[in-house]
């Protein structure tokens, strides 16, 4: 019996993949890969396959999902597998279920971090890790409705925490919800619920490209934030809750936030 090593590719390129990933990518006798959960957009895939000297075998959502990744498992019946992700294996639910599945097949797993969105985006702003309560998805507002991420955002702030948001992207569309097009549907929300969590004058932290040598990183009002330009894709947004006087110096600094920041309530 062979074994499965998820491997973090990290967050914008062929770059972002650790030493450790790029022996257990060279290792491994098959190399499968997947980049629906997240986009990468300067990896290189020929530069990559170069680099560990075999050809990935790329995987749908179709395959991870709908066929619970059957080629993956058959493949670590027989052999050792690496499967390379973007970002931080284990943030995506569809990996932890293969990883549950492998189990229970007697296959063996582990795991080899790479950076992930969830504290790269926290760097970049400035603000404390420890102060986020549970983070959510936003939709694309054509398909699904937006008010479970208002009433997460909401709940977060009745808590004076922050709340981190996933924008929802569908990779084999090329469709990637943007911080505008997200702010927009959560205050079509606000229009409904009237809870006053995501309101033209509430803060925001909008952050594209986290991983690039170039990331954008932005904190506003929502009004002023709706037309920004972050520039192209992968993006999140943030909703800060009672800031410590660290963090919102912090967004002065390093988002050029407004200095009205330093009077948010503490």
């Amino acid at each position: 019996m062979g074994q499965i090593v998820f491997v973090g590719l990290g967050l914008h390129d062929d770059h972002g993949l650790s030493l450790n990933g790029l022996e257990e990518a060279k290792a491994a006798d098959k190399a499968f890969a997947e980049f629906y959960t997240s986009l990468l957009p300067d990896f290189s895939l020929e530069r990559f396959e170069a680099l560990i000297g075999k050809k990935l075998i790329l995987l749908s959502r179709r395959d991870l999902e709908d066929l619970n990744g059957q080629a993956v498992l058959e493949a670590a019946e027989k052999g050792r597998v690496a499967l390379l992700v973007p970002g931080d294996p284990m943030i995506a639910t569809t990996h932890v279920a293969l990883r549950l599945e492998a189990a229970k097949r007697g296959v063996k797993t582990r795991i080899v971090h790479g950076a992930s969105i969830l504290s790269a985006a926290v760097g970049l702003s400035g603000l404390h890790n420890y102060k986020f309560g549970k983070s959510v998805t936003v939709p694309f507002p054509d398909e699904n409705t937006s008010a479970t991420s208002y009433s997460v955002v909401a709940q977060n702030k009745n808590l004076s925490l922050h709340t981190f948001c996933f924008l929802d992207i569908k990779t084999d569309e090329k469709r990637y919800l943007s911080i505008g097009e997200a702010l927009s549907a959560l205050l079509r929300v606000e229009e409904d619920e009237g809870k006053k969590a995501v309101t033209v004058d509430t803060l925001a932290v909008g952050i594209a490209r986290a991983g690039s040598q170039n990331p954008t990183v932005k904190a506003e009002r929502v009004s002023c934030l709706l037309n920004y330009d972050f520039g192209g894709p992968p993006q999140c947004l943030i909703f800060p809750g009672k800031l410590h006087f660290m963090e919102a110096e912090a967004l002065i600094v390093l988002a050029s936030a407004p200095e009205s920041v330093m009077e948010e309530p503490r």
